[in-house]
């Protein structure tokens, strides 16, 4: 009788594909998510390059600028960065650059939008101060140049234990059409 049972136990192969399948779910599950949030990611940074790009652009279209004007433009990059929100992790930070004479490039004026966090800084410097170019960049003199740098803290939603948090940082120049912009100008009272 032994002997007989264990001939029919040894050949049944019924249940052997759901043991297969339990072990190798959670290495498919965990591609599949894996798979999801390299999606997330470059998706973003396509998202993120975009936005430094249309906010250069926009802003050097511009024959003069008031703040009300680059306020307008910092509240349409959230239609630019959706599905993602650059507020509580991120900032965009337009600037406009000059040179005049011998003297290095200068930033004339310097505008933050869209973020709530205050650590993020133009990697250019401050308004007013020496301007820190890109290595190779230069700005002639009487030329103007207006940067648009868009900076966000990502953090990963699925596995933050093997991805670490990445502060991503894009950036465009654009030099103006119509005029140097080296003046930010503040819209009338009304």
């Amino acid at each position: 009788m032994l002997r007989f049972l264990r001939r029919v136990l040894i050949k049944d192969r019924r249940g052997g594909v759901m043991i297969e399948a339990a072990v190798i779910m959670p290495f498919i599950l965990m591609v599949m998510l894996g798979g999801v949030e390299i999606v997330r990611f470059a998706l973003l940074q396509q998202k993120l390059n975009r936005t430094a790009v249309s906010m250069a652009d926009l802003v050097a279209q511009a024959e003069t600028l008031t703040t009300a004007d680059l306020d307008s433009l910092f509240v349409a990059v959230n239609f630019v960065t959706k599905p993602f929100d650059i507020g509580p992790n991120g900032r965009v930070i337009v600037s406009s650059i000059s040179a005049t004479g011998t003297a290095p490039p200068v930033i004339d004026w310097q505008r933050a939008g869209n973020g709530g966090n205050p650590s993020i800084t133009s990697e250019l410097g401050d308004a007013g101060e020496d301007a820190a170019l890109p290595s190779g960049f230069i700005v002639r003199p009487g030329e103007s140049v207006i940067f648009a740098e868009v900076v966000y803290d990502f953090e990963p939603f699925i596995f933050p234990q093997f991805l670490s948090a990445q502060r991503l940082r894009h950036r465009a120049m654009f030099r103006p059409r119509f005029g140097a912009l080296s003046e930010l100008q503040d819209p009338p009272p009304s």
